[in-house]
């Protein structure tokens, strides 16, 4: 896996569960002295396999109860500036360029149904070159950790 052996995978793996854990914990987890681990933590992060480190938000207990991804196809010539609003728009979490009947898939994160379909007609919809859209409400979720990730003897 490009470059990486079974520790980096394991030691990835339990990152990837709890990038908050410490150092001396992994440790005591991988059987692996922890000057070692800081060294394949910082090679890592080095070659950008390892990103950032962040936390992962419960959004609906902030209140933000409805996701959506949103399909737009869009004019060509007008890709930047499309992109640009889109991610000055706050209700806006990401856009993936995709292949497919689509050119862009938008996840939009809002507090209720009203506020969605004011943020897909009034701001998306209305967007310079937004040709058509259409939404797809996330009713329920299960992530799952990347295969990749798992260690061998998991």
């Amino acid at each position: 896996m490009g470059g990486t052996d079974e520790l980096d995978r394991r030691l990835l793996y339990e990152l990837y569960q709890d990038g908050a854990a410490s150092v001396p914990a992994l440790s005591r987890k991988l059987q692996t002295s922890p000057s070692v681990l800081y060294s394949r933590i910082r090679r890592l992060m080095r070659r950008r396999i390892i990103k950032k480190f962040t936390i992962q938000v419960d959004d609906a207990k902030l209140g933000m109860g409805v996701r959506a991804e949103v399909g737009i196809n869009r004019s060509p010539r007008l890709k930047t500036q499309i992109h640009n609003r889109l991610m000055n728009a706050p209700e806006v979490v990401s856009i993936t360029e995709v292949t497919g009947r689509f050119d862009i898939l938008v996840t939009v994160q809002v507090v209720d149904l009203e506020t969605l379909h004011a943020t897909v007609i009034d701001k998306i919809g209305k967007i310079e070159g937004v040709r058509n859209t259409e939404t797809f409400v996330e009713l329920d979720r299960i992530d799952k950790d990347p295969a990749y990730l798992r260690p061998i003897d998991a």
